[in-house]
């Protein structure tokens, strides 16, 4: 069944409806904004974070979960912010501000495959020189531009992504349809907001093979492919990670991924 034809892409019109839900999530905006500042502190981010209930409860919630190994011993938002860290507070702001956290409004298969995503990262950050706490948050926001495909054309994209069980599938679907992929349109927006460029250029390159920048977001999409796509055909871990990784190394990654997801979801969403 063909998709319905597409509407006129706008990038900046899209980028533009964050300023609308940043007049209607001010603390949030708030702390995306605060949180890229130089002079950013955690006990100035928690206060700004005590204004919204709810965002500073994710906040407790995910510093207190077995993820930051500090179960039940977080019991301050300013040493919540602090365990984990200025850029996981302003991801878990940027997921509340762009309505990441209401499911209703994302593709069905958004938060079990973003979990298996940032899991993933995590735990292989090392391999390719980069921090596991970072590597979370590359994983939690890598979908970031799916969702604002989905917000901008909620039955056409849901028609795509029906159509494409794939992630390689799915971006060139995006490609025919949008002019960009989600994850290039995920780095547009992260660039704009100031995010740092160790979280923009893995996503910049995901889809050049040669790029070691690029591999572990590739190797994160093919662990959510082989967790969440029935009769999935796995690729081969050595080319898509450029050499960091071999087949057998993924196997246990998987085992604990699928063990830590659902602890990760609730936290994130506040469930």
């Amino acid at each position: 069944m063909p998709v319905t034809s597409a509407p006129s892409f706008d990038i900046e019109r899209v980028l533009a409806s964050i300023d609308t839900m940043a007049a209607q999530k001010p603390v949030a905006a708030q702390v995306v904004s605060a949180a890229n500042s130089d002079d950013a502190s955690a006990r100035e981010l928690s206060r700004i974070l005590a204004s919204d209930v709810a965002l500073a409860g994710r906040v407790m919630k995910l510093a207190n979960s077995a993820y930051f190994g500090m179960r039940g011993r977080v019991t301050s938002l300013q040493f919540a912010v602090t365990v984990v860290g200025f850029t996981t507070v302003r991801t878990m702001a940027t997921v509340a501000l762009t309505d990441l956290d209401d499911e209703s409004r994302l593709p069905e298969d958004f938060w079990t495959v973003t979990t298996t995503l940032a899991l993933t990262a995590s735990t292989l950050a090392t391999r390719f020189g980069e921090r596991p706490a970072d590597a979370l948050c590359l994983g939690l926001l890598a979908q970031l531009g799916a969702a604002l495909l989905h917000h901008d054309d909620p039955e056409g994209y849901g028609e795509l992504v029906a159509a494409q069980p794939t992630a390689a599938g799915r971006r060139a679907a995006e490609v025919r349809r949008y002019g960009i992929s989600a994850v290039r349109l995920t780095a547009v927006a992260l660039e704009t907001w100031g995010f740092p460029h160790s979280m923009v250029a893995p996503m910049q390159r995901m889809d050049d093979p040669a790029s070691v920048e690029g591999g572990l977001l590739r190797v994160c999409f093919e662990a959510a492919a082989r967790l969440t796509q029935p009769g999935y055909e796995p690729l081969p871990i050595g080319p898509l990670s450029c050499g960091r990784l071999r087949d057998e190394d993924l196997p246990p990654v998987l085992y604990q991924v699928r063990a830590e997801a659902e602890e990760l979801r609730r936290a994130i969403l506040g469930d």
